[in-house]
């Protein structure tokens, strides 16, 4: 399962070597964890959410083929530009 969205995510982002998977298998339930670059995290939802959707559904094909259930997580990378946005909002405001 990791592989197949190993393969498909470096093929989406602009930094590859920034990609990160864990994957973890419990009673046919397999968990993966996926960071990508802060610059990438817009390539990866994609347009309302479209993309990582379309991720979903492969991994769950996949998945069906296999006989597990498989749940993907998109983690937000330490450093995200968001929280930068934040906290400066916060001292502009004060």
């Amino acid at each position: 399962m990791k592989d197949l969205l190993s393969l498909i995510v470096t093929s989406l982002v602009t930094k590859p070597e920034a990609v990160s998977i864990d994957e973890q298998t419990a009673e046919g339930n397999v968990d993966l964890n996926l960071t990508v670059d802060p610059t990438d995290m817009g390539l990866i939802i994609g347009k309302g959410g479209q993309t990582i959707r379309a991720i979903r559904k492969l991994l769950t094909v996949r998945a069906i083929a296999e006989n597990v259930r498989v749940n993907l997580q998109l983690t937000e990378p330490a450093g995200e530009p968001g929280a930068v946005n934040q906290e400066s909002s916060k001292q502009a405001n004060a």
